[in-house]
């Protein structure tokens, strides 16, 4: 079970986390939360749909690649709304990767391997690293909103 997204103010702006199971059904509730709060600040459906596209390669990224075989995990996700951008970011403390390490090829492109691509793409700044504490990953992505 997923627990209650929260909600709070964090000074400049809105502030929600929502945990989920590392499982790929739970995916849609972080869209979900996200088109709730495009309701507070309009996006414009173009952009709102650019940062589901973003926020599903992120929160996929962390359920296929950070639990192993068999275990059980969660993956967070902040979304950190302010005037002026939207700030997004998934955690897992599952086992990690090496965003410096290149997936290219067909068998990159046969497993996905496109999804970090992908957020460069839509947003406007990208920072990977692992999750704090060094264990699992972290992924943050701004878009700035006009």
């Amino acid at each position: 079970m997923s627990s209650p997204a929260n909600a709070r103010s964090n000074g400049n702006g809105r502030q929600v986390r929502l945990t989920i199971p590392a499982r790929a059904e739970y995916i849609a509730l972080c869209r979900l939360a996200l088109t709730g709060l495009s309701r507070l600040q309009h996006f414009g459906e173009e952009v709102l749909e650019d940062l589901k596209l973003a926020l599903t390669e992120a929160c996929t990224n962390s359920v296929r690649h950070a639990y192993q075989e068999g275990t059980h995990g969660t993956v967070e996700i902040i979304y950190d709304l302010h005037p002026d951008r939207l700030v997004i970011e998934v955690s897992d403390d599952g086992g990690g990767f090496d965003p410096a390490v290149p997936t290219t090829g067909e068998q990159a492109l046969a497993e996905g391997g496109l999804g970090i691509a992908i957020i460069r793409a839509i947003a406007d700044e990208v920072e990977i690293g692992p999750h704090a504490g060094g264990k699992g990953s972290r992924l943050r992505f701004i878009k700035t909103l006009t």
